[in-house]
C-alpha cells in the first residue's frame, strides 16, 4: 500500500490543494495512508480537522511530508526549496510545466524521481483530462480579468466590454480556439463583447461557428489578419497550446506596439513561456505591467485565484489517475498509455520529447 502526501503549495497565492476530503477517503478505503500538511486544504475551504475526520495524517510541515510520502501530489510544480526534498523512487504527480523552465527539468532529473505532469498526461484521442478543467476556469477568468483590467482606475481604457445602447461594445481578439480560447469567448459573448477567435484549424472554426450559432467571427491564421487586426482590440488573450512544448510567439513587440493605449492582453499561455513576445511571468501579488501603453497581465497560476472552485473541478479529473498511481506504482504508467505519456522524468532522464527540446534549445541558447 502506498504513503501519499499532499504538501501546501507555497507559490505565491496559490491556496489550491491535491486532494479532496472525497479523494481522501476513496485513497485511505483503498488501504493507503495520506499525509496532509497542516493548512494545506485551508485557502480551499478544507480544514486540517476534517481531514484528520476521514482517516488522513496531519503533518507540520513540508520537509515532513516528502518524507513520509512514496507519492507526492501537488498542484503547482516543485518552489526551489521543494526540490531538494524529492529522492529516488519517489513520484510527484502535479502541474509541471518544463518547457518554460528548463533549469527546473534538470534540477528534478538530478533528484532521481519520477515526475508526471498533469498537463502533459493526453488520451489516444489527443485529449488533455487533467489539463482541461483549469483550462476552462483560466479561460472564464481571463476575460473577467480583461474586463477588470479595461477599468480606468485599472489602467485601462477605460472600456465596458459591454457597451451600452448607443455606445458601442468593446473588441475582444483570442488567439487560439481550444479549451481556454473557448471559454474566453463564451464570457465575452456573455458580456455583450465583440469577439474574434484566431485559430489553425478550419475544424475547430467550424466547430467554434456552429457552437456559438455565428455570434463570433472565427479567422484561420494568425499573421497577416492578426497583425491588422490587433490594433482593433480592446482585450487580447493569449490561448495557444502545443502539449509539452513552449507555446510559439504568435504576437511580436511590434505588434505591441500597434495596439491602443490601454487595451490589454491577458496571456493565459504564459505557462509555458507565452503566445505574446512582450509577456512575462507575474504573481497575483503584482499580476500586471505595461508595455508601450499596453497592460500586461501574465499571471501563470490563474485558477488559483478562485481555489474552492480549482481544486475540486481538479481533483475530480486528478483522482483517477492517483487511484491507479497508488494502487500500481510505477505499473500503473506502464499499462495506462495516457499516464505512460504524462512522465516527463524518469530515472534521471528526461523523457518527453517536447520538454527535452526546450531544455537543449535552453541549453544552447545558454
Amino acid at each position: 500500500m502506498a504513503k501519499v502526501g499532499v504538501p501546501k503549495e507555497i507559490l505565491d497565492n496559490e491556496y489550491r490543494v491535491a486532494l479532496t476530503l472525497a479523494g481522501t477517503t476513496a485513497l485511505v478505503s483503498d488501504g493507503h495512508t495520506v499525509y496532509i500538511e497542516k493548512n494545506a486544504g485551508v485557502g480551499s475551504g478544507i480544514t486540517d480537522d476534517e481531514y484528520k475526520a476521514v482517516g488522513a495524517k496531519i503533518l507540520p510541515d513540508g520537509e515532513s511530508v516528502f518524507g513520509e510520502a512514496d507519492l507526492i501530489l501537488k498542484v503547482k510544480e516543485p518552489q526551489a526549496k521543494e526540490v531538494p526534498l524529492l529522492r529516488k523512487k519517489q513520484t510527484l504527480f502535479t502541474y509541471l510545466h518544463l518547457a518554460a523552465h528548463p533549469k527546473l527539468a534538470v534540477d528534478l532529473a538530478k533528484t532521481g524521481a519520477t515526475c508526471i505532469a498533469y498537463e502533459t498526461v493526453q488520451t489516444a484521442n489527443g485529449q488533455l483530462p487533467l489539463l482541461i478543467p483549469m483550462s476552462e476556469i483560466a479561460g472564464r477568468l481571463a476575460t473577467q480579468i480583461g474586463a477588470n483590467y479595461l477599468e480606468r482606475p485599472m489602467g485601462g481604457r477605460g472600456v465596458l466590454l459591454g457597451g451600452v445602447p448607443g455606445v458601442e461594445p468593446g473588441e475582444v481578439i483570442i488567439i487560439g480556439g481550444g479549451i481556454v480560447g473557448t471559454n474566453a469567448a463564451k464570457i465575452a459573448l456573455g458580456l455583450g463583447a465583440r469577439v474574434t477567435i484566431f485559430d489553425m484549424s478550419l475544424e475547430r472554426l467550424r466547430y467554434l461557428d456552429d457552437i456559438f450559432n455565428g455570434q463570433l467571427r472565427t479567422v484561420f491564421s494568425v499573421g497577416h489578419y492578426l497583425d491588422s487586426l490587433l490594433p482593433t482590440a480592446d482585450l487580447v488573450v493569449g490561448a495557444v497550446l502545443i502539449p509539452g512544448k513552449q507555446a510559439p510567439r504568435i504576437v511580436t513587440k511590434e505588434m505591441v506596439k500597434k495596439m491602443k493605449k490601454g487595451s490589454v492582453i491577458v496571456d493565459v499561455s504564459v505557462d509555458q513561456g507565452g503566445c505574446i513576445e512582450t509577456i512575462h511571468s507575474t504573481t497575483h501579488s503584482a499580476p500586471i505591467y505595461e508595455y508601450e501603453g499596453v497592460v500586461h497581465y501574465g499571471v501563470a497560476n490563474i485558477p488559483g485565484a478562485v481555489p474552492w472552485t480549482s481544486t475540486r473541478a481538479l481533483t475530480n479529473a486528478t483522482m483517477p489517475y492517483v487511484l491507479k498511481l497508488a494502487k500500481h506504482g510505477y505499473q500503473a504508467v506502464l499499462d495506462d498509455a495516457a499516464l505512460n505519456r504524462g512522465v516527463n522524468i524518469h530515472e534521471g532522464e528526461i523523457v518527453h520529447a517536447g520538454v527535452a527540446e526546450a531544455v537543449g534549445n535552453a541549453v544552447a541558447i545558454a
